[in-house]
This record gives structure tokens, C-alpha cells and sequence, in this order.
């Protein structure tokens, strides 16, 4: 499986494995399968409820407007979940690959917009074959969506140790220091940890100093700590402490 590689705000180079050509269309399948059953649904209660004789009374544009607000959901299914979960849908919630910007950031709602507009060349025009060839033949097995975007998909299936995830032990007296870590994201803390380890290999305190003043800009909270190093390890036992009670 291909690998990309991006570099973080805190310029840590993280790899992540692309997500699969088979993974891709299976999300697609089964976000397509809601999307019928969803439809199936709603002419049903339609009939139930007699709803079709009350839009067959009404005007042409009247009746454009009502199937437009009825079915939006399936019109801008993909579009809401990326963006209120943050890459994914449903079916790349199954799938286990997700959404991200290539350069590190998170991405945004503008993002997943242009994604969303593009499926129109890369999957509905061409039924699929465009995205299809633009996945298997980019490096970054993108479709012209995610080039224009600056996204790409990524599989989160990676098999890593406990030591490696956002988690730690924390003794059951721990009083937390920094409450505003609640600001920060899984995803935030996983970043945090990488540099730190890079910190602590190559005893790099420039990076240690720009991972100190962005965590502080984030939190919007000084270093109370110490030393920097003593005050990112807070953060991250914080951050643990706190999500532990959710």
C-alpha cells in the first residue's frame, strides 16, 4: 500500500497509508445504499400519508422546491458528514479511512466543499472512471476533488502500539493544571506526542520553543511550568485526565 507523507505546523513528517482503491469504492457502496434506503423511505411515507396528491396540487415550482428540500439530504450527504465528522461518512466510518489535508492542516469546510462539487466530474458525469483512473494513476491516489482541494485519503487502520497512541497512565490523585487542554483535539494531542519524541531524539529546542508558543496560542494559556519540556508533558496528561471523565 502507497504511503503519504505529510509535514505537520510543528514540522513533523508523519506517514500515513493511502486509503485502499477497494476501500474507497466499498465506502462509496455503502454510502450509496443508505442513500436508497433513505429515498425508499420517504416515497414510502409519501404514499402513506398521501403526500403525492398534495404535491401534485401544487404549482411546477412549488413542486421543484419541495422534492429540492425532501431529498437534499441524499443531494448533500457526502458534503454534511465530511464536514461534521471531520473526513468521513458513514461509509468510510466502516471502512476506516478518512478525509485530510495534504499539508498538515486540518481540513476545512471550504475543503470538503470542493470535494463535494468535483464528484460531479470525477463520479457522476463519468460514472466513476475519472476518479477511478485519477486515484490509481496519482501518487497520492487522489481524484481530481482531492488534487484541487489539496485532500487526500488516507487509511486509518495503521496497527500501532499503546505507547504510540494519544493515551497514558495516569495515577488516580492526578490534579490537572491546564483545564483549557479540553480545546485541543485527538488529533492536536497525536501531533504533540510526535514532536515531543522528535524533541527528545534530537534534543531539538527550537522545535521544543515553536511546539511551546503554538500550544499556548491554542489552549490560550501560559507556561506555568518549569521548563517547556515539563509543560508539554502536562498538557498531554491533562488532556488524558480529561478525557478519561468524558
Amino acid at each position: 500500500m502507497n504511503q503519504l507523507t505529510i509535514t505537520t505546523t510543528q514540522n513533523v513528517a508523519i506517514s500515513f497509508d493511502n486509503a485502499s482503491i477497494g476501500d474507497r469504492i466499498l465506502a462509496f457502496v455503502i454510502d450509496m445504499v443508505i442513500k436508497i434506503l433513505y429515498v425508499i423511505a420517504i416515497v414510502f411515507l409519501l404514499e402513506l400519508f398521501r403526500g403525492d396528491r398534495l404535491l401534485r396540487g401544487m404549482d411546477n415550482w412549488s413542486q421543484v422546491a419541495m422534492y429540492l428540500l425532501i431529498f437534499s439530504p441524499v443531494v448533500f450527504y457526502t458534503l454534511f458528514f465530511e464536514i461534521f465528522m471531520q473526513g468521513r461518512t458513514p461509509g468510510k466510518l466502516v471502512t476506516k479511512i478518512k478525509v485530510i489535508k495534504i499539508d498538515g492542516y486540518q481540513a476545512q469546510v471550504g475543503d470538503y466543499l470542493i470535494r463535494w462539487v468535483f464528484r460531479l466530474i470525477d463520479l457522476l458525469l463519468s460514472s466513476g472512471v475519472i476518479g477511478i483512473l485519477a486515484i490509481i494513476l496519482t501518487d497520492k491516489n487522489q481524484r481530481l476533488g482531492d488534487m484541487v482541494a489539496g485532500t487526500a485519503v488516507i487509511s486509518t487502520k495503521q496497527k500501532i502500539t499503546f505507547s504510540q497512541t494519544i493515551f497514558q497512565e495516569l495515577p488516580v490523585e492526578y490534579i490537572p493544571t491546564y483545564p483549557q487542554v479540553i480545546a485541543l483535539s485527538d488529533e492536536d494531542i497525536r501531533i504533540i506526542k510526535e514532536a515531543l519524541r522528535n524533541v527528545r531524539l534530537n534534543n531539538d529546542k527550537i522545535l521544543l520553543e515553536q511546539l511551546t508558543q503554538k500550544v499556548e496560542r491554542v489552549i490560550g494559556v501560559a507556561n506555568k511550568s518549569e521548563t517547556q519540556l515539563k509543560f508539554i508533558d502536562t498538557v498531554l496528561a491533562d488532556y488524558n485526565h480529561f478525557t478519561s471523565m468524558m
